[in-house]
């Protein structure tokens, strides 16, 4: 099979996930897994997508699960010899009148949608084939959030020598800091999803940086974006996007042409570039 050309798009029974996976069904040349924590509604979900002529493949995945991310590795490294699109979808916000006190939030936040995020690329970023493409889906809100931490951590978050390790000590800090209640005044705004998703966009810089110096001639390149607001269970009905529009800089970045060398370690949205 390792001829065949496999796409995995984490967390994607519902919502911008499900209408990535939609795209990547009528778009990419291959094999394309829509994967959920839960078997049940990922089976439902590719049976909805079958009903509209599609053919989606099932796998099984929790982000916050070791053992299960690497199940996912080790089946893709058996029968395709390594993977050719990934898109790291998978990710979790409290809504804004949820009454859960703000340090269990953070902890929780950051354990999926950064820490888990982490895992998947740590396991299967090695697997990426020539060519290969990348997605971390982060937010806008993650350029709004930098905006709302102090000039020091402005500084660190948008320095090109930071690295992985420093990166998650930061967002682990800022979950001892909420725990402690003085996240505001150690310089952090005060939403746990936006800090998480600063983790997202800045561990896809450093991904980038680190293929750029390991496998330059490989070819694969890795961005983060902002699908833009879009109604979902996440964000609501009041969202200006449909989850098929949200999909479209997902699905042009895990698309670009084999020829493309840009963009590349960038944060984009409405598939243009954005200044971090």
């Amino acid at each position: 099979m390792s001829n065949v050309q496999v796409a995995v798009v984490t967390g994607s029974n519902k919502g911008i996930g499900l209408a990535i996976v939609r795209a990547l069904c009528k778009q990419f040349p291959g094999d394309v897994y829509l994967t959920s924590r839960d078997p049940g509604r990922g089976q439902a979900a590719v049976a909805q997508l079958q009903q509209e002529g599609l053919r989606p493949l099932f796998h099984q995945l929790d982000i916050d699960d070791l053992q299960s991310i690497r199940a996912l590795r080790d089946f893709l490294k058996e029968k395709y010899g390594g993977l050719n699109v990934l898109v790291n979808n998978a990710g979790i916000a409290f809504k804004v009148h949820d009454t859960t006190p703000f340090a269990v939030q953070a902890e929780v936040t950051l354990k999926t949608n950064f820490f888990g995020t982490r895992n998947v690329c740590t396991e299967l970023l090695p697997l990426m084939k020539p060519y290969g493409r990348v997605v971390n889906v982060s937010s806008m809100v993650s350029s709004s959030a930098l905006g709302g931490c102090s000039q020091e951590l402005q500084q660190k978050f948008r320095s090109d020598t930071i690295t992985e390790e420093e990166l998650a000590q930061l967002m682990t800090k800022f979950v001892e800091d909420t725990k402690k209640n003085v996240h505001q005044k150690e310089g952090w705004p005060n939403t746990a999803y936006g800090v998480s998703k600063i983790g997202v966009t800045v561990l896809s810089r450093i991904q980038a940086r680190l293929l750029n110096e390991k496998r330059k001639g490989d070819h694969i390149l890795l961005n983060a974006c902002c699908p833009g607001w879009v109604r979902t269970d996440m964000a609501g009905p009041k969202a200006t996007k449909s989850p098929d529009e949200g999909a479209e800089t997902p699905v042009y970045l895990a698309l670009l042409p084999s020829d493309a060398d840009a963009p590349h370690g960038q944060f984009v949205s409405n598939k243009t570039v954005k200044p971090w």
